[in-house]
């Protein structure tokens, strides 16, 4: 019954924490951003059964599009509905994998209650996020969209939550060893980010470890498990090589890590311009000071390796991502999820006299389930009400009708093309009409010309390679489509 109403609690929150995000700007990221939409993509191209040819990132997305896939089949629901759903399953995954961190129940411990506080704290962090930007310094609602790694988030922790199992003098250190081993070649597969994120770090904490009195020899075989995964992830990538439109070494600038250092703090100078960042960061000040704390108390080696990556990753990733000079506020991701681990590095229970504490628990958790009920409608509506959208309906229903095969950029064309009839109509290219190679089938270029043209704010000005004229120019809200049916336009080599 305990850990059931961790799950229910849990359930809760990320339902809350959705919805806020939902009813804000973040919407943008969940239910439109160019980037957020490529999992929705994948997944129906997959289901389709056309012929696949992606050009991807360095990220695979496997397991996200596997469990959007999933929900595709088993729900009745449109693609903004089932990003809700994503989102609320996407803060659950990373419920249990915080539950597997804090440990066994055992007297005087309190793993379940204390997780569900991790949880809620996150959600916390998540709720303060309210911009529609997506390289703002806003990282724990990421984990909300099916595309900005929340699957490597969950691996990181649970990856965390596996080694505190086998160093709490657990039986099955061994079994726990190949499951890491497992994680971390799924992760690496999937995200090269899962070696920056823990492999490096684990690393460097498991080699202070050795110098420790301590389960030397479990230590020795968890990191030979880390390290050997994420190396047969890396691996396995090659027979993926065809569909990595790049290979993500370019995105390591050592030489510009001043430009980074100055990058990611004008980041952080603007998420303090307004209140709800400046409890962000009292919050995470805490969390970081708790893990600290956690880390020099530590009675145990377990609870001592939780406490260090609560603060220590985050630390090392931050240092990592200057280093190579990088300049993506999604990089940082570590420094929103990993400081909760503190609340559970330790998860003694509360010493209250036991009616005091039942009561508190009884009134904390009917008040979070009452606010999960209250939320769910509110993230339903934002669901519906990003389908009715009538511009993108006016696009849609336009181009479902003409029968024809048109072309637009990325920013513009990735939220009508997800919501088409028939996707490959709407042909993703660069302002000159070559194809842009980039989180989509390249299968669609066989089309070799097209007919219209689609444009909003974001459009780079066209520079068409003949000269033509739009026979019509169909006004849809923020879209515009350019017709031109007598004046068909050569599309130019794809590139990435």
């Amino acid at each position: 019954m305990r850990e059931l109403t961790g799950w229910l609690l849990a359930a809760a929150v990320a339902l809350i924490t959705a919805a806020s995000a939902a009813s804000s700007p973040r919407a943008e990221l969940l239910f439109r951003d160019g980037d957020s939409l490529v999992v929705a993509l994948l997944s129906r191209s997959l289901l389709s059964g056309e012929t696949l040819d992606w050009a991807m990132s360095s990220v695979l997305f496997l397991p996200e599009t596997a469990l959007f896939s999933g929900l595709r089949l088993l729900l009745p629901l449109g693609d903004d509905g089932l990003f809700a759903v994503s989102a609320v399953v996407g803060m659950l995954a990373l419920y249990g994998a915080i539950r597997l961190v804090a440990g066994r129940a055992r007297e005087g411990r309190a793993p379940v209650g204390w997780s569900v506080v991790a949880i809620a704290t996150f959600g916390l962090l998540a709720m303060t996020e309210t911009s529609a930007s997506r390289d703002a310094l806003e990282l724990a609602s990421l984990q909300l969209t099916t595309t900005y790694y929340s699957a490597t988030v969950v691996a990181v922790v649970a990856s965390i939550g596996l080694t505190r199992r086998a160093l709490d003098g657990s039986a099955h250190t061994v079994a726990l060893g190949v499951a890491l081993g497992a994680v971390a070649a799924l992760s690496a597969l999937t995200n090269p980010l899962y070696a920056a994120w823990f492999t490096a770090p684990y690393v460097v904490v498991s080699a202070l470890f050795l110098f420790r009195r301590g389960p030397r020899a479990s230590v020795i075989g968890l990191l030979a498990a880390a390290t050997a995964g994420t190396g047969l992830g890396i691996l396995l990538r090659i027979p993926f090589a065809a569909w990595i439109a790049n290979t993500g070494a370019g995105y390591a600038q050592p030489s510009l890590w001043r430009e980074s250092v100055g990058y990611y703090g004008d980041l952080a100078a603007q998420r303090l311009q307004s209140p709800l960042g400046v409890v962000a960061l009292v919050v995470w000040l805490a969390l970081l000071a708790l893990g600290v704390v956690r880390s020099i108390r530590a009675d145990d080696p377990a609870s001592r390796m939780v406490a260090v990556a609560s603060w220590g990753f985050p630390v090392a990733v931050v240092i990592g991502a200057i280093a190579l000079g990088t300049h993506a506020a999604r990089y940082l991701e570590p420094i929103a999820f990993l400081p909760v681990l503190s609340l559970v590095a330790s998860p003694r229970a509360l010493r209250l006299p036991t009616r005091v504490r039942r009561t508190a628990l009884a009134v904390a958790s009917a008040g979070v389930l009452v606010l999960g009920a209250m939320s769910a409608p509110g993230l339903a509506i934002a669901a519906s009400e990003a389908s009715e959208d009538p511009d993108l309906a006016c696009v849609k229903d336009w181009i479902d009708a003409s029968g024809r095969t048109g072309a637009g950029q990325f920013w513009t064309a990735r939220l009508p093309k997800l919501h088409l009839d028939d996707p490959a109509q709407l042909v993703q290219v660069d302002h000159r009409l070559n194809g842009y190679a980039w989180l989509v089938n390249r299968e669609d270029f066989r089309v070799g010309e097209v007919t219209f043209l689609v444009e909003d704010s974001q459009s780079v000005p066209w520079e068409l390679p003949v000269s033509a004229v739009p026979d019509d120019i169909v006004d849809c809200g923020r879209w515009s489509v350019l017709d031109f049916a007598t004046t068909p336009l050569p599309l130019g080599p794809a590139h990435s």
